[in-house]
């Protein structure tokens, strides 16, 4: 029990403790206790009172100097974060007279433990056989009502399973399926909340295979269900569900060896993906969520062409459709659902490239426009996507995915100046261009603004003067001379 000692060094236990002025009738519960029994690092908490959340959350976010906020109105949870957002404290009330019997309403025994906010050195209340749980490495349901009552916690299973690496209780697996069907009856966010553990978890493939052995894949995320079985063209030795895990697997292998896969970027793409995006999610994150849906175009699109070849004409873009609607099921902000959108909508591009190789500036500048805001985050799903394509085909070839890799690593440094210093701008305003060469505002103008802004981006166009003369010849016949004036001389 030494172990739990460490919960006094926790920075969230002090500021809660002065808070509550000496913390009477405060329980650390749940995942705390948990870890540190395990030994893992602890940095946030969760509280359970008999009092009013709110206030509790209140007092403890003013003695952080940080916001404090309600969770949800459903539970009755309330959070407390750092001023910094280094940790936070959930705070919920007893969901019974008594802990012991709150505890016993619990997800499951390792969760249901509890220990004074004021006496942490006490052993835990552990009515439920927890801590020999921790012990054996094992997730067990807390009570035979525990999947029934809230089957948010099937995805949960899946997810702790995953990251502490228990196996879960064959008792608590056929609760778990007996309902699995309503895995996706729980508010959207808080399903979105579960996957983003899992997803952006240590063990995000171990996650998924125990949520498929919980039978409950189809009820989360029916996209990624309907991939099995759906046969590929000969550039595929697998059908497309087995192609995305895949996929993920080997994303999660150039994210361990990007010296490898993104060269002398190497060190800037790893700033990229550890970027905040949206939804606790980094963009690193959001990769492999796009990894996992980067091809749920393919079942509706699937057709044979003569000959028997398969084809998934337009799953791209019929991908990003089904995405959009993913998202907005799971209650995801619009920013992360634009962000998986274009990841499956530009998937393809840079494997059509390969065969262009050494790109022209101006091709360059295309692919970085057309894939815009996600050209670097889509040119690293390409690779894992390419590594996954191990057929016997014409685009399945050792050449080809040497070629694709290549490529990726020549794209990614303009993609990442892209990213960081934004697209390029033509050196003069719209209006002042149209009066230099004598146009009307209109589409015109926008299409010579857009040639300015390629040219830029080749070194075509340096200066206002460049820009001017770049108009002037694409809207005047060749051989004619310069009749526009220049304003600025």
């Amino acid at each position: 029990m030494s172990r739990l000692e460490t919960l006094e060094a926790v920075p969230a236990v002090g500021v809660a403790r002065e808070a509550l002025g000496g913390a009477g009738g405060a329980w650390i519960v749940g995942g705390a206790i948990r870890d540190a029994a395990l030994g893992r690092p602890v940095v946030d908490l969760d509280l359970a009172l008999a009092g009013d959340p709110a206030a509790v959350a209140r007092s403890i976010a003013a003695a952080a100097s940080g916001p404090a906020f309600e969770l949800s109105a459903e539970f009755g949870s309330w959070r407390a974060q750092a001023r910094d957002r280094s940790w936070h404290v959930d705070v919920s009330r007893l969901r019974a007279p008594s802990i012991e019997e709150d505890l016993a309403l619990r997800d499951f025994t390792a969760n249901a433990l509890a220990t004074p906010l004021a006496e942490i050195g006490a052993p835990p209340l552990d009515p439920t056989g927890g801590l020999a749980d921790i012990n054996g490495r094992v997730l067990r349901a807390a009570s035979p009502r525990s999947i029934a009552d809230d089957p948010l916690r099937i995805l949960r299973a899946a997810r702790l399973g995953a990251e502490l690496g228990f196996e879960i209780d064959p008792d608590t697996v056929e609760l778990a399926r007996a309902e699995a069907s309503r895995a996706g009856e729980p508010a959207g966010e808080r399903q979105l909340a579960e996957l983003r553990l899992l997803v952006a978890g240590p063990q995000p493939l171990r996650g998924l295979q125990l949520l498929d052995h919980l039978e409950a894949t189809g009820a989360v995320l029916p996209e990624l269900a309907a991939l099995r079985g759906v046969e590929q063209n000969p550039n595929h030795h697998l059908d497309v569900h087995e192609h995305t895990m895949l996929v993920l697997e080997n994303l999660l292998e150039v994210e361990c060896d990007l010296d490898r896969y993104a060269g002398a970027a190497a060190a800037d793409v790893r700033a990229l993906l550890a970027e905040p995006l949206a939804d606790e999610l980094t963009r690193g994150d959001a990769l492999r969520f796009g990894a996992l849906l980067h091809d749920t175009g393919k079942p509706a699109t699937r057709a044979e062409q003569p000959g028997g070849f398969v084809s998934f004409l337009g799953h791209d873009r019929v991908g990003a459709e089904i995405v959009r609607g993913a998202c907005a099921r799971l209650k995801a902000s619009r920013a992360l659902s634009r962000h998986l959108e274009g990841l499956t909508l530009h998937h393809l591009h840079l494997g059509f490239m390969t065969h262009e190789r050494p790109l022209s500036r101006r091709r360059l500048y295309e692919y970085l426009k057309t894939c815009e805001p996600v050209a670097a985050d889509v040119t690293l799903l390409t690779v894992a996507d390419r590594l996954a394509a191990r057929g016997e085909g014409p685009t399945a070839t050792p050449e080809i995915i040497s070629a694709h890799l290549e490529l990726a690593r020549e794209v990614l440094p303009a993609a990442l100046a892209w990213h960081n210093e934004g697209r390029p701008r033509a050196p003069i305003a719209g209006d002042e261009l149209a009066a230099a060469i004598g146009i009307e505002p209109g589409p015109e103008l926008g299409r010579l603004l857009a040639e300015i802004e390629a040219a830029v981006f080749t070194g075509e166009v340096k200066s206002r003067d460049d820009a001017i003369q770049l108009a002037y010849d694409l809207v005047r016949p060749a051989g004619t001379g310069r009749e526009a004036e220049d304003p600025g001389g």
